[in-house]
Formats: structure tokens, sequence, C-alpha cells
């Protein structure tokens, strides 16, 4: 049944309305996917040398096996946010001859056999030849890779077991955090060492010819786990038993309704994120993105390419409008037709969107303000930044949404899912980031960077101050796209 199961899965894959009109989106995946397998790769040749600098007192073997626990952890963590859960239709098999525990092993199975979980052998083969077959000969290095393998299939099933039992909620994420905060106090306070507790646990692992079973044997664990979780919830009604008793009905958002119809667009909106599961995963994404300044700003190469600091002050002063607008007005697809038949006129709609993306930005900015202790230069990037996401990038979504006629599926997960998205969404990134980088990176090669954030302010502050006729040329625009949409938005992939 298990090749009957995957030919069914390749088949609705292929005859999905969506499936060839994303062709542009998947070569552009393609060639990304590439890019990083050649990065991973040279990654994997060149870390023996770079752990031989940063710890010379130990093997670079060693000092890797020291970090398995943390990596393991964080890549739980990354697993539990972005990996999306295996599905089938139950409903459809049930009526049938074939065995309940075929089916639950084909969901358990299915990521398992996804080619992108193993692109992290690009980097673990070339590094079982260059850090571990040094230290442990040729066998260590084979169970080495065995043993990546098998920790692969251990975060991918526990992720999915983790997911299923708890949910992608707030609280799963902080408990991640928390322990691998609580890790890494232990290490520095030097209360109890797990790097030298991961140094000797996987070492072992490598060094001893079974070692490796012993992590198969965590991966069976997690097994196990999954077909006990799908023995207790096998049948809808069960499955979503105690997720209806977690969830709680979104706030009304009652004072919001003061603002008139504007007012409970917004909350319309808002409810909208709180209740779907895309939309909520990426709002608690926002948060940990807000940190994403810390991998540049600390550092003193980056300090000196401009380019990139206005590309970081830019994503992360504006992160939730970058990362609710790609989806705006679409987002709304599946009633779409529902709203343009209620007493809403285009200017209310239009800037209620637009008052939700600066929201957005308002409170991005705020929260971004302790960067400003890394300096003078940070500060103004991030007021520029500021000025530019409000006066400039947010027109240029509203402008661009009226082109995506692709319905968004909120009810499925926002991990690795390229659904409703198409090659304007790519588009629209070149006047959101790759102006203002260029604009930067010339004029700083004429030491003229201050010439090109005031050309960058002035802009924002002409969106600011004129942002009444920058929106209604999008309402005229909206007027002439109405329909198209209304159309696409019917159409399901």
């Amino acid at each position: 049944m298990y090749p009957q199961f995957f030919k069914h899965h390749w088949l609705k894959s292929l005859r999905a309305p969506g499936y060839y009109k994303n062709l542009i989106v998947n070569i552009f995946m393609g060639l990304s996917v590439l890019y990083f397998l050649v990065i991973f790769v040279l990654m994997g040749f060149m870390l023996p040398k770079i752990l031989a600098e940063t710890a010379p007192q130990l093997d670079p073997a060693h000092t890797f096996n020291g970090a398995m626990i943390f990596i393991i952890v964080l890549a739980l963590l990354i697993r539990f946010l972005f990996q999306p859960l295996s599905t089938i239709n139950l409903q459809s098999y049930q009526v049938l001859p074939i065995k309940r525990s075929k089916l639950v092993n084909y969901l358990l199975l299915k990521p398992l056999l996804n080619p992108a979980n193993y692109l992290t052998l690009s980097f673990a083969i070339p590094f079982a030849i260059t850090g571990i077959n040094p230290a442990y000969g040729i066998g260590g290095a084979f169970r080495f890779i065995l043993i990546v393998i098998f920790l692969i299939w251990f975060n991918t099933l526990f992720a999915s077991f983790l997911k299923r039992k708890f949910g992608s909620n707030i609280l799963g994420i902080l408990t991640f955090l928390i322990i691998v905060a609580g890790l890494a106090a232990l290490e520095y306070f030097k209360i109890f060492s797990v790097f030298d507790l991961s140094q000797q646990l996987f070492g072992f692992f490598v060094e001893n010819p079974l070692g490796w079973l012993m992590v198969l044997a965590v991966s069976g664990i997690a097994f196990v786990l999954n077909k006990w979780f799908f023995a207790q919830n096998y049948y809808p009604e069960n499955f979503d038993k105690s997720a209806k008793k977690r969830q709680v009905e979104a706030q009304r958002f009652t004072f919001m309704e003061r603002f008139g119809k504007i007012g409970e667009i917004i909350s319309l909106e808002m409810k909208l994120v709180l209740r779907h599961k895309r939309t909520k995963n990426v709002l608690y994404m926002v948060p940990l993105f807000l940190f994403y300044g810390l991998l540049f700003y600390p550092n003193g190469m980056y300090r000196e390419n401009d380019a990139m600091l206005m590309f970081v002050a830019i994503f992360i002063t504006g992160v939730g409008m970058i990362m609710f607008g790609q989806w705006i007005i679409n987002w709304e697809g599946s009633y779409f037709d529902f709203l343009m038949t209620r007493n809403i006129d285009t200017q209310s709609y239009i800037r209620a969107n637009y008052f939700l993306l600066l929201a957005l930005s308002v409170v991005s900015y705020i929260l971004t303000t302790p960067y400003f202790l890394f300096g003078t230069d940070i500060l103004i990037n991030h007021s520029v930044a500021f000025l530019y996401n409000v006066g400039v990038n947010i027109h240029v979504y509203l402008f661009g949404a009226t082109y995506n006629t692709k319905r968004l599926e909120l009810a499925k997960g926002s991990a690795m899912n390229m659904q409703g998205v198409t090659y304007k969404n790519f588009l629209v990134m070149i006047p959101l980031l790759v102006v203002p980088m260029a604009l930067i990176g010339i004029f700083s090669l004429f030491d003229a960077k201050n010439i090109a954030l005031i050309i960058l302010a002035a802009l924002g502050l002409a969106g600011i101050i004129f942002w009444k006729q920058l929106l209604e040329i999008t309402e005229k625009q909206f007027l002439k796209r109405k329909y198209a949409l209304c159309e696409g938005f019917r159409k399901k992939e």
C-alpha cells in the first residue's frame, strides 16, 4: 500500500491547479537550494580549520561533539517552528479495507523521505572526511554520517509529535527558548558543563562500533511516541477534541469600532491573524526576527558594510509590516466576495490596511530602540529605515497587492509553504530592499553615505506627507483590479 499512498500524493500535487502556475517560484526555490547546498559543502570542508582556530586546545572533532546537544536542541526548535505536519485525507481511506497502522505509518514515514531533510548531509559528509576521519578513522566517519541521519529522523519525528501534541503556540516556543537559555546559562556560569557531557556522549557514539544503534533507538522512541498519539487520536472528532479545548475565541477588539468602518475592518483583520494557523505562526516568529540585528551589529566585519547595515535596519524596523504585508488583501481571499458585497467603500478598505501596516511598523521600530546602544550610526540608520518603510514600502505593498490574484489558504501552516506566493512577491522586494541597499552602496563608494541617507529619508517623509494622495492612487488601482481579484480568489489550488 505504501507505493500507492505516495503515488496518490504525487498525482494530487501534479493535478493541483496551482502546480504549473508556481513554476517560476519553484525554479527560484530550486536555485536557492543549490546556492545553500554549495555553501554547506564549503562550510563542511572549512569547519575543521575554523574550529582549530577557535579552540586550539581541542581536536576539531571533539569541539564539534561538544556542541552537538546545542545543535540538536536548536534544530528541534527550527523544525517545531517551520516543519509542516504530514497530512492525509483519512476519511477517504477509512472506508477502504486498509489497516489503520498502514495509514499512520505512511504519515510518519512521508516526511522522512523528503529530500529537503537531508540537505544537512551536504555539510556532514565533507566534515566527516576532513574533521572526523583524522580523529576517529574511516569507521568513525561512517558512523558519524549514520548518526547525523538518525538524528535527522529523531528531530523530524519528535518535532511532529510535539507539534501534534501541544501545537505550535507561543508557550511551546517560549519553552524551547527557556531550554536553550538554561543550557547556555549552565555552561556560562560553570554550574554544569553541557559541553563536556555532549563531548563524551557523542564521542562515545562515534568511537564505539555499536554507538550508532543507540541513536537509532532514540529515533525509534520518537516513532513510538507518534504511534501512541495516533492510537489516542485516530478519528477526526477525537483528534480535534484536544485542540478545541485549547482554542480560545479571539477577542472582539470592540475598542476599534469607535473608529468607524476603518476600525471595524482592522478589527476583522486582527481576528483573522489570531484565528488562523498560518498567520498565528508568523505572529509568533516576528519577535524572533527582531533579534536579527544581533548577528550583524556586534560584528566588526559587517559594521563596515553600509549597504548590509541598511538592509538589516529596514528589515528589523519593519519586520511586522514585511511579514504580513506580503499577504495583505489576498489573505482575505476565502471571503473576498463577501466583503465586496458589504457596505464598505474602497477608501475605508484600503486605509484600514494602510493603518494596520503602519501600526506594525511603529511597533517594530519601538521594539528595536535597544539597538541604539550600538552607536549613533545605528540610530540614524533605523530612523531613516523607519521613514522609508512608512513612507515608501507600505505604499509599495498596498499597490502591489492589487496584482496578486492568488488566494491564500490560511488553514495551512507557514513552514516551507509557498502556497499563495508568486513571482510578484519577489518583484516587490526590489523597491523594498534592493533600491535602498544599492543607493547606500553606490554613495558609500564615494564616501557620501550621508547623501544617500538624506535621499531615503526625504522619500520617506514625502510618502508620509502625501499619504492621502498616494492612497488615492492605490484606491483607483484597486477599483480597476477588483473583479480580477474576485475571480482569482475563487480558484482553489
